[in-house]
């Protein structure tokens, strides 16, 4: 049975005097294993303060390698990690940060059949990847596992938020928002540049939202984008589409 260190009890207690987050409330995210897709500028933020916050069980995603440009934003990674697989030198950089966090470095490319099994046997999954194919990848699977999916995006100064939570069958999912039309989505940070604190913002979302519905908030917002030059953030619903085929095929 799970319990709380006296380590634990004093690492967590500025967290634990929410009257939101008592012990029981702090047990539930010790027992979650959260999964997150791509370590780069918002995977970097999310994986920071879900370790930090005592989410029992994270795991990794990255196959690509830490380089000198990823460091403007990237805040996981030093100068030291130049070079090295991202997935595992996050793991050792949070580590270092909760050493009472269990963390699982993949450094596979993303692909169905390592999808489907990392999808399978998380509880939520993160969607901090920098491409449209992966994204419809993770968006189909979390539907077809019933899996939370919060997925987050940023380019230039804007931002955006997607919290799907697949565990209501009746849920929308992004491919209702963002139809997968086959044009090219090239478009990403490395074309069209971005501002560092912008992703740190949106990742930062991406990992309070993972906690709301690790305990069980269910009335969250669908969509949020943001805009860093004005600091204006809206919010809005979005309906299942008619022509969605992932939600329906179900």
């Amino acid at each position: 049975m799970l319990s709380l260190s006296n380590q634990e009890l004093i690492r967590y207690s500025r967290q634990l005097l929410l009257p939101e987050i008592d012990e029981n409330a702090q047990l539930k995210l010790k027992a979650a294993r959260v999964l997150i897709i791509g370590l780069g500028g918002l995977g970097s933020p999310a994986a920071f303060y879900l370790a930090a916050s005592g989410v029992g069980q994270l795991t990794l995603v990255d196959h690509d390698e830490v380089e000198l440009s990823n460091l403007q934003r990237q805040i996981l990674y030093k100068i030291s990690h130049i070079g090295q697989n991202k997935s595992k030198a996050a793991g050792k950089t949070l580590q270092a940060l909760n050493n009472q966090v269990s963390l699982s470095s993949i450094s596979e490319k993303l692909d169905e059949q390592n999808a489907k099994s990392l999808i399978e046997n998380c509880d939520l999954v993160l969607d901090c990847s920098d491409n449209f194919k992966t994204r419809y990848l993770i968006n189909r699977l979390a539907k077809q596992f019933a899996k939370p999916l919060v997925s987050g995006a940023a380019m230039g100064w804007q931002g955006q938020l997607c919290i799907v939570d697949n565990r209501d069958d009746d849920a929308p999912c992004y491919e209702c928002l963002f139809p997968n039309d086959n044009q090219n989505h090239a478009q990403n940070c490395d074309t069209l540049g971005v501002i560092s604190p912008l992703l740190g913002v949106i990742g930062a979302q991406q990992a309070i939202a993972a906690i709301l519905l690790l305990l069980g908030e269910t009335n969250l917002p669908q969509f949020l984008q943001f805009d860093a030059q004005s600091f204006k953030q809206s919010a809005f619903s979005f309906a299942t589409s008619q022509t969605c085929t992932v939600c329906n095929k179900r």
